[in-house]
């Protein structure tokens, strides 16, 4: 594939990772996620991101997790995995597994333990990309990276055919405006952070790779809705509602607060993955009341 084959838009939920007491994938309850999920009308199903634990999980357990979702999207939507590893290896490895387990193409990040050079992050994501014909969106933070991409490195990497767009992290929106303003007819622009999405869209960004998503399915879409249709008040006043969801999360831990506020909604998702600990009786209160203040306004936008 490449970019001309397949580009990837709209709101598009990171998955939670449902495991039994044993570490197995409960292949069932990921299965009703996502079905539900596509009925609300997600435009993508990405596993295996930050909300997926995935710097927790084993190899077997990625591939279990890919293979469920790849089996309950049955051909709806595009499934794109996230890819991260310390090692060009491994990334190579995770991402030609994706391939065979039936995927639409990739989130590639680089999960980086000592510090890199500029040049060292280019090459990882260039290997990976050659390595593969898998579209591949650029997850770019210098969180996981230890070093944030310069726009020229990220203007290197959108001449390859395989790399089709970028979910920037950095938050700064004179960076994006600089991305898009370089190569935004070659990569698509999407959104990585919650308080940033309206923004990111009415720059020109595509769409938002959401772990709200998850869970708050209808707030997120509606929000795309009125950056499509330029109604720009409406939106900004929606992203602010479902801010108070992510103010939760950002005072707790992450996976145990969607893994929570999933288990509200009556899906049997499990506990994050030792050794994080279930949301504690104070998280599940704040996450009950985000959520009633989330949902509480209209849910769709027409």
């Amino acid at each position: 594939m490449t970019r001309d084959r397949m580009r990837f838009e709209g709101i598009i939920p990171y998955l939670v990772t449902p495991l039994d007491a044993e570490g197995r994938i409960e292949a069932g309850v990921m299965a009703a996620l996502c079905d539900d999920l596509i009925a609300a009308g997600v435009h993508g199903l990405t596993p295996l991101g930050s909300t997926g634990e995935f710097a927790y999980l084993d190899e077997a357990q990625k591939r279990d997790t890919v293979a469920a979702v790849v089996a309950a999207a049955a051909g709806r939507v595009p499934v794109l995995p996230g890819v991260a590893s310390t090692a060009t290896r491994g990334a190579v490895a995770q991402a030609r597994a994706c391939r065979a387990a039936g995927a639409d193409g990739i989130v590639l990040i680089l999960d980086a333990y000592f510090p890199l050079t500029e040049a060292e992050v280019e090459r990882y994501f260039l290997t990976v990309a050659d390595a593969t014909d898998l579209p591949i969106i650029l997850y770019t933070n210098p969180t996981f990276q230890r070093a944030d991409l310069s726009v020229a490195s990220i203007a290197r990497l959108a001449r390859h055919p395989h790399i089709v767009g970028i979910k920037d992290a950095s938050t700064n929106t004179g960076r994006l405006l600089s991305i898009l303003n370089r190569v935004g007819d070659d990569l698509d622009v999407f959104a990585a952070s919650s308080h940033i999405a309206a923004s990111v869209m009415m720059l020109g960004g595509k769409g938002w790779f959401a772990g709200p998503a998850c869970v708050i399915p209808q707030e997120c879409l509606a929000l795309y809705r009125l950056c499509r249709e330029a109604r720009w008040p409406e939106a900004v006043a929606l992203q602010k509602r479902v801010w108070a969801f992510n103010e939760v999360f950002a005072r707790y831990n992450l996976a145990a607060c969607v893994k929570a506020a999933l288990q509200s909604q009556g899906y049997a998702v499990g506990d994050p993955v030792p050794p994080q600990s279930p949301a504690s009786p104070e998280a599940r209160a704040a996450i009950a009341a985000a959520l009633a203040a989330v949902t509480a306004g209209p849910a769709s936008h027409s």
